[in-house]
């Protein structure tokens, strides 16, 4: 057996080099599994990009409509929105203008409405309109000539033929209320009441705008996303716009009661839920049904009208949308009051219908 000595005159590290190499080489495995980290992650992140890139281009250029396709703004631009006002039946006559009762079509059901028309001489290309939606009102307790009855009155004695629809299941309009947010039949009535205005011979169809308060935001909003060159869109306390502000400010409505839907409707919204989730901002089905991501195509000008004090409708859904139409080139104004509620009532209601109807008469020529 041969047995090594080692010399005592052999140099011996110093305890510093010592702890240098080990730091050294430490370091190096740290770095070395930094990198390994990183390109595992770097791995995940690119799969899930490249799903996410599948997902959307599958949705985008699928030959058959994908579930729910129908919901999306694509889908509802390449629908045809044609209509034309039923018979019109004298309700009342008042000093400056004439009310009917109505009805219009809308997906092959009979929508009613209450339409005004203002007296003394019609210009020569007809009257400015406005197609006038209402928020929400519990369906079975919705009648055609209640609720709005000063906001329609007050449009109509300055000068424009006002045609407030009773969304599809609301009162004696036949369908089911479907609801405003999470599906499209909404706005498919409110498309087809502007088509069936723009039909009558006594409007000026190229002087056609919107007025919505409400849940009708939402409505309105989808609505100049599939139309954009609506010319002009008056909101009243609207809310759901980027949807990410449904979920950041939610609604505190006490009069909301859930409507009584088929069981075919109700297993549809549990089915959109569970194919798509909540609505997110990166989902490549909610971008295409989120109006906020189409405000580029909008060519008309929008005004909205807040009162503060609303406790229903938070006031940042209004403020939040103004940041977002700061960003384009669309026409738009924010008008804020520090009374009225919800429905923006008392001093607060003359004010902002002064402010609409300058607005309307400054954008519908």
């Amino acid at each position: 057996m041969v047995i090594y000595k080692i010399s005592e005159d052999l140099p011996v590290e110093s305890d510093k080099k010592i702890r240098l190499r080990i730091a050294f080489i430490s370091g190096v495995i740290l770095l070395f599994s930094f990198l390994l980290v990183g390109i595992f992650n770097f791995k995940i992140i690119k799969d899930k990009q490249s799903v996410q890139q599948k997902i959307k281009q599958s949705l985008l250029s699928s030959p058959t409509p994908f579930p729910f396709h129908e919901l999306t703004i694509p889908a509802l631009r390449e629908r045809s929105y044609k209509s034309s006002l039923g018979k019109l039946a004298l309700y009342a006559d008042s000093g400056s203008y004439t009310s009917y009762l109505t009805s219009y079509d809308s997906d092959g059901l009979r929508i009613n409405a209450l339409l005004t028309e203002p007296k003394g001489e019609q210009p020569r290309e007809g009257w400015p309109a406005i197609v006038f939606v209402h928020g929400y009102i519990a369906p079975t307790q919705y009648q055609t000539t209640e609720r709005y009855v000063p906001y329609v009155d007050y449009l109509s004695r300055n000068g424009f033929v006002v045609f407030k629809i009773d969304l599809r299941g609301h009162g004696d309009s036949e369908g089911e209320p479907g609801g405003g947010y999470f599906g499209s039949d909404y706005v498919v009535d409110t498309l087809n009441a502007y088509a069936a205005l723009q039909s009558a011979d006594f409007v000026n169809s190229k002087a056609v705008g919107m007025w919505g308060h409400s849940m009708a935001g939402n409505i309105l909003l989808r609505s100049l996303a599939v139309k954009p060159d609506i010319p002009a869109t008056v909101i009243w306390a609207g809310a759901v716009y980027s949807y990410v502000d449904r979920e950041k400010y939610g609604i505190n409505d006490n009069s909301y009661r859930p409507p009584t839907l088929s069981a075919n409707t109700q297993n549809r919204r549990q089915q959109l839920m569970q194919q798509y989730g909540s609505p997110s901002a990166t989902s490549p089905f909610w971008r295409q049904v989120i109006p906020t991501n189409y405000l580029n195509d909008f060519k008309g000008a929008i005004q909205i009208d807040h009162a503060v004090d609303d406790t229903v409708v938070n006031i940042g859904y209004s403020r939040d949308l103004m940041k977002l139409l700061d960003k384009t080139k669309i026409p738009h104004e924010l008008n804020e009051y520090q009374s009225g509620g919800h429905n923006i009532e008392g001093i607060s209601f003359t004010q902002a219908m002064e402010k609409t109807v300058e607005f309307f008469k400054k954008y519908l020529k």
